[in-house]
């Protein structure tokens, strides 16, 4: 028993949690890095087509669970409260959106259609709060699940790290592949299945495109898959983001760019030759998620992710720590027969920088009468390419004082750059492709056309 694992016994962590943490660690300890090579995968050429499905779905609709991914904190713009309660559109947070087009399909349908939230430790407190502003929202089945979490190894000895001064940074999530093993220990799988419920459709939290499609269930359930993804066509934007290819002589996978080797880098990021970009969107058979949980004994055994950081994330100097992690979309690779579905760029709306939240924010996408996000109609599908400088931008407080006025109307623009300190009046417009300068400060009423 290593010491890392006597540590999650110690904090009384579930024994299904305890064994897939030992498997990942054993591997670890025997040199795997949780690498994909080029060598191994084909490219997919073809894949079956959202647009082209026929209406349906409705009669299943009554045996389906939205769940979203809610642990994120939002660390990377200096939040430190649920990622899911920041305000992004007409003074609404990404939690006050989701709940709303739940309640809509609820309504239009009369379907039970629960919402499952998927929290951490540190977003649950503030998230169920915020839910007791929608009193109808709890259906038959809890409102939410725990994420689980591992102990940091540190990143010379491999032994579990120590760090007196704030215990809690020694524990990290799993990663969102944890969302199975926490479903099983939970008891919130076999709860869904004893109530009538079949399917899972589960996305994050930000990102406001993934809205339940009754056409992609009916689908899913025609084809009698256990496992569907959700894939749009990779831009230059995603170069960096996970792709789906299929190994060789095998099925479908998903490789993020921490399990590519550097050698194979510039074929990771070729999004002609790899074209099909990971929405994190996924839709789950319960019962085939079950019966695979107990064929291998509560350990699916995902592709494993050896993510290397400081133990204090806010503190580079601090000791270098690896945390093993899975993601959700690569149960692809573990379930016999999964498939994956080309959906628009519709459904595909995240927030990970602040780039992303001015672009929503603004009037380039527009809040729809059934409350889901989509570009404006007059924008052809394309969103704004926005580029903040990173030096007085990432940070949410530092954005948020510079864009105190409001975003600015994004409706015609292509690409805004904008390049050392500069804060935004009021009213201002953006026309084309524009590079702004500072420091400075652009006027209330400006037109920036370029």
């Amino acid at each position: 028993m290593s010491a890392a694992v006597e540590k999650m016994r110690r904090e009384g962590l579930p024994q299904i949690a305890i064994d897939t943490f030992a498997h990942y660690e054993r591997r670890l300890r025997e040199g795997e890095q949780g690498m994909l090579p080029e060598s191994e995968l084909e490219p997919l050429d073809e894949l079956p087509t959202a647009a082209e499905l026929s209406a349906g779905g409705e009669e299943q609709l009554d045996r389906v669970v939205v769940l979203k991914l809610n642990g994120g904190l939002g660390t990377s713009m200096g939040m430190t409260k649920a990622k899911s309660l920041l305000e992004v559109k007409d003074g609404l947070s990404f939690l006050d959106i989701i709940v709303r087009q739940v309640l809509d399909l609820r309504e239009r349908t009369r379907a039970r259609i629960p919402l499952l939230l998927m929290n951490s430790f540190a977003t649950r407190d503030d998230s169920l709060a915020a839910l007791e502003r929608y009193p109808g929202l709890q259906v038959d089945v809890p409102l939410d699940f725990v994420q689980g979490r591992v102990p940091k190894l540190l990143a010379d000895s491999l032994e579990p790290v120590e760090w007196p001064d704030n215990p809690a940074l020694e524990w990290a999530p799993a990663g969102h592949g944890d969302v199975y093993t926490s479903l099983a220990t939970s008891g919130v799988l076999d709860e869904l299945l004893e109530r009538g419920y079949e399917y899972l459709f589960i996305s994050n939290s930000d990102n406001l495109g993934a809205v339940l499609e009754p056409r992609i269930l009916g689908w899913f359930d025609a084809e009698g898959l256990p496992f569907l993804s959700e894939v749009t066509d990779r831009t230059e934007g995603d170069r960096k983001g996970g792709h789906l290819a299929r190994r060789r002589g095998g099925g479908l996978v998903l490789r993020e760019i921490a399990q590519t080797p550097k050698a194979d880098m510039e074929a990771f990021q070729d999004i002609s030759r790899h074209r099909f970009f990971n929405c994190n969107t996924i839709w789950v058979d319960l019962r085939a998620l079950r019966r695979t949980l107990e064929e291998r004994d509560g350990v699916l055994g995902l592709p494993m992710i050896v993510n290397r950081k400081t133990v204090d994330p806010n503190d580079p100097s601090s000791s270098e720590v690896i945390q093993l992690e899975t993601a959700m979309g690569a149960a692809i690779d573990v379930f016999d027969g999964a498939g994956a579905l080309r959906v628009p760029r519709s459904r595909f709306a995240p927030v990970k920088t602040t780039n992303d939240l001015l672009a929503l924010r603004s009037d380039a996408y527009e809040l729809a009468d059934d409350w889901t996000v989509r570009l404006a109609a007059g924008r052809d599908g394309r969103p704004p390419l926005v580029e903040l400088d990173s030096k007085y931008f990432k940070l949410l407080r530092d954005f948020e004082s510079r864009f105190g006025n409001g975003a600015p109307s994004l409706f015609e623009c292509e690409r805004l750059t904008v390049k050392g300190d500069v804060s935004f009046g009021r009213d201002v417009t953006v026309r084309g492709s524009v590079t702004v300068e500072g420091p400075g400060r652009v006027a209330d009423g400006s037109l920036l056309q370029g």
